[in-house]
């Protein structure tokens, strides 16, 4: 009689008890990294070079002479206006209708986005030549209320660096120090003022822009 053969079922996995896997701690001393922190720190605050802040000197009268008039003759006057726009506009002597403020070009970097944008070169070019032309010229700056007070920031800048150029091309010509320039020298002083926009102004301008317009600047 033949015997019968039992199959063994197969073990399944997963159902034994394991242990389970011992984890170690790992700790870091964060101690080294902290001191590193602190002399990175030490390092850039004693190399770095901190900007010094920007001046601009300007020249003020005594106080005894801060009421004192002072005639100009109206060929020797220059007058700069900046509009309510932001545009600069300049005239010899006293305007007319005849004798109307002229718009100075705008920037050619303008872009589709900004009606009128100063131009640093236009302006300062004007300011060199009509200097050069008379010796004896003087600039009034007169700025609208709605101006931005960054027009005038600029006015005087090109101003301060129109007579830093100037002195320093002559001191190199004699070979002197700007320093010791001297008015027998040639030393050049630019002489300007700055007004107040009165309401005539806004006449004058109101004509300047009308004629602008006619002339197809703006």
């Amino acid at each position: 009689m033949a015997g019968e053969v039992a199959e063994r079922s197969k073990p399944q996995k997963g159902k034994g008890l394991r242990r389970p896997k011992r984890r170690v701690a790992i700790k870091l001393d964060m101690t080294p990294m902290v001191d590193i922190a602190f002399l990175l720190l030490i390092f850039y605050m004693v190399t770095t070079v901190f900007a010094m802040p920007q001046a601009m000197e300007i020249n003020l009268p005594p106080a005894d002479e801060e009421n004192t008039e002072v005639e100009v003759k109206e060929s020797n006057l220059l007058t700069i206006r900046v509009d309510g726009d932001g545009r600069f506009w300049w005239n010899l002597k006293t305007p007319t209708p005849e004798n109307l403020p002229l718009l100075l070009p705008t920037a050619p970097d303008t872009p589709d986005t900004v009606v009128y944008k100063m131009n640093s070169d236009t302006l300062q070019a004007l300011l060199i030549n009509q200097n050069r032309e008379n010796s004896k010229l003087n600039t009034l700056v007169l700025i609208d209320r709605d101006a931005s007070y960054k027009d005038m920031v600029n006015i005087l800048d090109e101003i301060d660096l129109i007579e830093r150029s100037w002195n320093a091309y002559t001191a190199e010509q004699l070979g002197k120090k700007v320093e010791d320039l001297t008015k027998e020298d040639g030393k050049f002083s630019y002489r300007y003022a700055i007004g107040k926009w009165e309401e005539r102004d806004d006449k004058i301008i109101s004509a300047a822009v009308n004629q602008a317009i006619e002339r197809g600047e703006i």
